[in-house]
């Protein structure tokens, strides 16, 4: 800012910061996906990704300090929820991942996948994807931001009132109440019936296809009766399931199933008419499934 008086400017250097985060570690894999640790203010951690993948370019950010949701299998909800991120804080993660980019490389896509419930930091969050939105701020099309949730039909209901534009991803992870329970707590409260309900309203309201999500694990979900009944639940609505074969947590025991077992799991859903997609691990050796960068940083300090 050339045009202000350099005492000003000195003046601005010392008494105010652009950023209010630090980067704690900066990691890259070969695929091109890069994740960064930042640490907050007052001292919190959270993390953020920048996902290559050949004209795509996507970003993952997060809502909260840790996740309050209780998923088994997540190394984000290992020790609880901290705090929401503020507007700002969300608006952050997408500013740094920004700076990553190579000159000739333009952000595609914004995935909120990464620590936290979104749906729990409603709040916090849509002011900042309007930001992402607008003209004069990201530019990213609403079709191309998606917002993930275990499923809360409350906030759901409210994002379908107030702001019914984005892609929502409803994270299933089992086909019954029962396995439900177990792999995510909340369910105990919620229940598959209200979730997909909830679910149900969106897409009336919004017209954007629904994408499910369902973390693969070896001898616990990829089962064929799992598949099978995946298969009743998502008849005859406009969705896609995405299958993510399990990236492996430190200190957790769940495993990835087998390339037989993920093979068969996906026939018996296509033969069912299921629209699916396996998504392909990337950043294993960085340690980018969500918390995972976050936790080995804890366990180093």
């Amino acid at each position: 800012m050339s045009d202000l008086p350099k005492s000003l400017r000195e003046e601005l250097k010392n008494e105010w910061r652009l950023w209010t985060s630090e980067i704690a570690r900066h990691t890259q894999a070969e695929d091109g996906t890069e994740k960064l640790l930042l640490k907050l203010a007052d001292g919190g951690q959270i993390e953020c990704v920048l996902l290559r993948d050949e004209v795509r370019i996507t970003i993952c950010i997060s809502t909260q300090v840790g996740c309050g949701m209780g998923c088994v299998f997540c190394a984000s909800g290992l020790d609880g929820v901290d705090r929401n991120l503020t507007t700002g804080e969300i608006i952050e993660q997408m500013l740094r991942l920004q700076q990553l980019l190579k000159p000739a490389e333009r952000l595609s896509h914004i995935v909120v996948m990464g620590m936290g419930e979104p749906l729990a930091n409603l709040d916090g969050l849509l002011p900042a994807l309007a930001e992402a939105h607008r003209e004069d701020g990201f530019d990213i099309s609403a079709r191309r931001i998606t917002i993930s949730t275990v499923g809360l039909p409350k906030p759901l209901e409210r994002l379908s009132r107030e702001d019914a534009t984005y892609r929502l991803a409803i994270s299933l992870h089992a086909p019954n109440d029962e396995l439900r329970n177990e792999l995510v707590p909340v369910n105990k409260n919620i229940g598959l019936k209200a979730i997909m309900a909830a679910a149900d309203d969106y897409f009336a309201v919004s017209g954007r296809r629904l994408t499910f999500e369902y973390v693969l694990l070896a001898e616990i979900n990829d089962g064929a009766q799992h598949a099978r009944e995946l298969v009743q639940l998502l008849a005859g609505r406009e969705a896609l399931l995405n299958v993510i074969p399990y990236n492996p947590v430190a200190g957790l025991p769940y495993r990835t199933p087998s390339t037989e077992s993920q093979q068969q799991f996906r026939r018996i859903l296509e033969a069912g008419g299921i629209r699916v997609r396996f998504r392909h691990r990337k950043g294993d050796r960085i340690d980018a499934a969500c918390g995972q960068l976050r936790r080995s940083q804890m366990a180093v300090s």
